[in-house]
């Protein structure tokens, strides 16, 4: 077992990991963001400290993220929100606006779309990556399809040279 002060040679297969256990802990960050009163340097930095390979009960640990890429997302969806949640509004059935989704969902489309707009990651992969998020916060519902489809109108709108 590895500690986060002492580097090692991670296999690609562990650096794919970290980077979707980052995306994960970037909705969670993002939503907490929303919810709370907090600025996004001592969210990043909370998630950093406490909650990047934290044992969650005895024997179960999460995984260590991808700080730099987590710190990427999290910055720039705040930075560029304006502009993530017009892209998510037009992908939205006229009726529900951004301001009408779950908070999760919110979260996750504006991680989602900092990568589509302040990223070189192919947007089939982060479409990917975070249909997948929506698995693990909702895992019996429809809510994956829907993320799917919404991501997929922003995708395409965003960076359509990638199509």
């Amino acid at each position: 077992m590895t500690t986060k002060d002492t580097p090692q040679a991670l296999s690609g297969n562990q650096k794919r990991k970290m980077k979707s256990a980052s995306r994960l802990y970037a909705v969670q960050a993002l939503y907490q963001l929303e919810i709370g009163s907090q600025t996004v340097e001592r969210v990043q930095n909370e998630f950093i400290d406490h909650r990047f390979g934290a044992e969650i009960e005895e024997g179960v640990e999460m995984i260590d993220g991808d700080v730099g890429l987590f710190g990427k997302i999290t910055a720039s969806a705040v930075n560029w929100q304006a502009k993530i949640d017009q892209l998510t509004d037009r992908a939205l059935v006229a009726k529900w606006p951004i301001g009408r989704i779950d908070p999760t969902l919110r979260a996750l489309f504006r991680a989602a779309g900092a990568e589509f707009v302040d990223s070189d990651t192919p947007p089939r992969i982060v479409i990917t990556e975070y249909v997948d998020v929506a698995r693990a916060f909702f895992p019996e519902s429809k809510e994956p399809q829907f993320v799917n489809a919404v991501l997929d109108h922003m995708a395409r709108e965003a960076r359509p040279e990638a199509f």
